[in-house]
């Protein structure tokens, strides 16, 4: 009896030259054995299966384009492999598909078309963040990125304090390497002193930096984030607003 197609979301390294460390013998066998792949891009892609030496030959292997980008009526054609019986697998540029990852898209149209989903062990750095963090890892929330606009990042930045503080919830959020080191200003000038912060700056990679310290220590001590990837986690604990803020 001939087996379904699986779409396998194929987790990617979060640091480079890592592969061998973080991604697991499971995801080889997935590459050995899948011909047809939709990824972010094309290049990286060919290259980090290059680099996992599986002895496939790059060249014999399908790849289409599936980006932010991609429109939903275009997933029909994407999805021809799958239509006759074809394995795929999903790649992202780093760390696991479907995590702030336009792969969602994919995997919602297989979930739609009652294609099985398979996803493979591999580093994400929002989960990896969060358990180095000492935060809250019951009650969390990802948030992506916060507004570029300095006020309007500053007012999102205090509401997801309040919340933290309503909720006991730990808030979860990114920014786009280059301006790490002005949302990291905004959050010191934004929070309460007592709130805790931690940084998780280039995970598993060489310059791997994780600490959590409350806003006013930040304020003293402020690492170089500067086009490096980093992950921001906030936790500020109920009746934070009766200590005294320490600046």
């Amino acid at each position: 009896m001939k087996k379904s197609p699986v779409l396998y979301l194929i987790p990617s390294v979060i640091a480079e030259d890592t592969a061998s460390e973080v991604i697991a013998p499971q995801v080889k066998s997935v590459i050995q054995n899948t011909n047809h792949y939709l990824v972010e891009d094309i290049r990286t892609a060919r290259r980090y299966i290059s680099s996992l030496k599986t002895g496939r030959v790059i060249e014999e292997m399908h790849f289409e384009v599936l980006n932010k980008k991609t429109k939903t009526e275009e997933l029909k054609a994407l999805f021809a492999p799958m239509q006759k019986g074809n394995n795929i697998g999903i790649i992202s540029e780093s760390g696991c598909p479907g995590v702030a990852d336009p792969g969602a898209l994919a995997v919602d149209y297989a979930h739609q078309h009652n294609y099985q989903v398979s996803p493979l062990v591999g580093p994400s750095s929002i989960l990896m963040a969060l358990m180095a963090s000492g935060m809250n890892g019951q009650k969390f929330c990802f948030h992506g990125y916060i507004p570029i606009d300095k006020a309007e990042g500053a007012k999102v930045i205090k509401n997801l304090e309040l919340e933290s503080r309503k909720s006991n919830q730990t808030q979860i959020f990114i920014e786009t390497p280059f301006r790490n080191n002005q949302l990291l200003s905004t959050m010191i000038d934004t929070l309460h002193g007592e709130t805790r912060l931690c940084i998780a700056k280039d995970i598993s990679g060489k310059g791997e930096f994780i600490k959590t310290r409350p806003v006013y220590r930040w304020k003293k001590e402020k690492p170089e984030l500067h086009k490096t990837p980093t992950i921001f986690l906030i936790h500020s604990e109920a009746g934070i607003n009766r200590k005294k803020a320490r600046r």
